[in-house]
């Protein structure tokens, strides 16, 4: 699992129809220090995170998973909300 920040949505009139009905967030990956940490990517929501929300995400076929059985063409989803962390 990694951290990010989410930073928007995204809207997609034409898109596989595995994914109708499914919520797009852009995600600015974020280290432990809570600074910027590699390229933004684009990732499933199965949690109902918002704009501004630091979340956890997963990579790969892992991302899939909170959909099973459904098995939704994706590289990314969001698999938790982030109330706080602490780095000790």
């Amino acid at each position: 699992m990694h951290l990010a920040r989410v930073i928007g949505e995204v809207v997609a009139t034409i898109k596989d129809e595995n994914l109708t009905g499914m919520k797009l967030m852009v995600l600015q990956p974020i280290a432990a220090s809570g600074d910027d940490a590699g390229r933004t990517l684009v990732a499933l929501d199965s949690v109902g995170a918002g704009v501004g929300e630091r979340v956890f995400f997963v990579r790969g076929r892992e991302a899939a998973f909170p959909y099973y059985p459904a098995e939704p063409p994706t590289d990314a989803a969001i698999v938790g909300i982030v109330d706080h962390w602490t780095v000790g």
